[in-house]
């Protein structure tokens, strides 16, 4: 497969998986889209090549993170306040209250805590494989799960959820 078709395969196959994780860091849809478009891009005139379909997807979910970690660190993001109305539509499968409120909260936690619990609970990945994806090791990827898990829980119930 060439280039081309890799970078159209990826995007088929993993760009709804790749704006999912660059909005969870970054918090808005739009930058979302325009992260999402710069990975694929980068993917395309690149001639990177990939083991197989595993490492292609930690590429892009690594490209996307750091993309998104760079963009809230950028100064038009300090000095820009953002109104996101189609925020709903990157979780668009699930539409419950609950589930929507949940990701509010997500999104408003550190991003080492937020990509973490992404990647686990929203890309099924254990510990060992976000620590490969995010570069750091399989226990400090644990902690922040923990760390972030316990912060999740007591922002929900500063909200009224409880278990």
């Amino acid at each position: 497969m060439d280039k081309g078709d890799t970078a159209l395969y990826a995007f088929r196959k993993y760009g709804d998986t790749v704006i999912r994780a660059a909005y969870a860091v970054c918090g808005s849809y739009h930058e979302a889209e325009d992260i999402t478009q710069e990975v694929f891009l980068k993917l395309h005139s690149s001639g990177q090549s990939f083991s197989g379909d595993d490492h292609l997807k930690a590429w892009l979910l690594r490209a996307a993170i750091n993309r998104a970690k760079n963009y809230k660190k950028s100064f038009r993001v300090s000095r820009t306040d953002f109104s996101d109305e189609e925020a709903e539509n990157v979780f668009a499968a699930e539409d419950s209250h609950e589930a929507k409120a949940i990701q509010e909260v997500i999104k408003r936690l550190p991003e080492r805590y937020s990509s973490v619990i992404f990647l686990y609970y929203y890309e099924g990945y254990n510990t060992r494989e976000i620590g490969e994806i995010l570069g750091i090791s399989e226990n400090t990827a644990s902690s922040r799960l923990t760390r972030g898990r316990k912060k999740l829980k007591a922002e929900l119930e500063k909200e009224g959820y409880h278990e």
